[in-house]
């Protein structure tokens, strides 16, 4: 079955196209970049993503009757009802943008649309990590702390497509901010959040004369990052571990309160997690098993997200798929 994704970002947009069969096996068969900013207009944008979208089609020679369904992926907020994007600050003028209609006018297929962490977990539940499961979480831990909600086997979006806005859950009272709240989930465990922390914990360390092998002076404050801290840390640097180590702890509080309340039996985690899994998976294992009910800690099982650098395109791909059959 013959299925196109349309991943759109605020630096770059993408237009796939993929197949997948009767078992969910599915294939990445092409793609075409697109810089965001190229084109201000967001209509302009559409119609370049369609042009676009024909010459694949033309160059692999797929009938357009023969594409089962389109997927968007794209951050919010949007109405996955309606299929209009409302306002992401990361896409300036977009604002109720009716795109779904555009592209069911302009192809006549049956076209979804998905806020870009749903769209996540549907590629990592469909394709991914959570293969197989009912109940699954899935975090971005990227940027910011995104989540997805696969429930008894279906999406959870809630009732206006806010629902799994678990990085806006407040941790602590003070702390670094995410979803404008200090001390949030987000704050605690994203890159933006890991960048915030450090540069606190630096600036202290360093005003009490404690040495940082990786920040040595105040004036490299502004260069600190979250890749930064977790090159840091894996190389055995003891402030970055302690920073990963809050991180971690956090992560651990953040996930006990999901398992308690949604029960499910598998959490992925992508990105910052999934590539330095070896220094969040002991401390955030430990607070788990300080905070969380015993019996659903037991029947969840938490891993690192398997699509990698490719969830973009699988994330699109996994709206229309799951578009297709609900």
């Amino acid at each position: 079955m013959n299925i196109v994704g349309i991943d759109i970002g605020g630096t770059k947009c993408a237009v796939i196209l993929g197949q997948t069969d009767e078992s969910g096996h599915t294939t990445n068969l092409c793609k075409k970049g697109l810089v965001t900013r190229d084109f201000p207009d967001p209509y302009q944008m559409i119609a370049q993503m369609q042009q676009e979208l024909k010459v694949l089609l033309a160059s692999h020679e797929v009938a357009i009757e023969s594409v089962a369904s389109i997927g968007i992926s794209c951050g919010g907020p949007l109405d996955s009802v309606t299929g209009m994007i409302l306002s992401p600050p990361n896409l300036p003028g977009w604002d109720k943008i009716p795109i779904v209609k555009l592209f069911v006018e302009e192809f006549g297929i049956p076209t979804f649309i998905q806020n870009d962490a749903n769209a996540c977990a549907l590629a990592e539940w469909l394709m991914g990590a959570g293969r197989g499961t009912s109940n699954m979480i899935f975090l971005t831990f990227g940027t910011g702390m995104g989540a997805g909600l696969i429930l008894n086997g279906k999406l959870y979006s809630g009732t206006n497509d806010l629902g799994g806005e678990a990085g806006h859950i407040r941790l602590a009272q003070t702390g670094p901010v995410g979803f404008g709240k200090a001390g949030s989930f987000e704050g605690f465990c994203s890159g933006g959040g890991i960048a915030q922390l450090s540069k606190s914990v630096v600036i202290e360390k360093l005003k009490n004369n404690d040495p940082v092998e990786f920040c040595p002076s105040l004036d490299m404050i502004d260069r600190i990052d979250a890749r930064m801290v977790a090159t840091a840390a894996q190389a055995g640097d003891p402030v970055a571990n302690e920073i990963i180590g809050i991180s971690a702890g956090y992560l651990g509080y953040g996930l006990s309160i999901l398992i308690d309340i949604l029960n499910p039996e598998c959490i992925v985690i992508g990105s910052i997690y999934a590539r330095n899994e070896n220094l969040f998976k002991p401390v955030m294992e430990k607070i788990i098993q300080w905070e969380a009910l015993e019996p659903a800690a037991r029947v969840c099982t938490i891993k690192p997200a398997e699509l990698g650098e490719s969830v973009g395109d699988y994330a699109a791909l996994g709206v229309a798929v799951y578009g297709n059959k609900n």
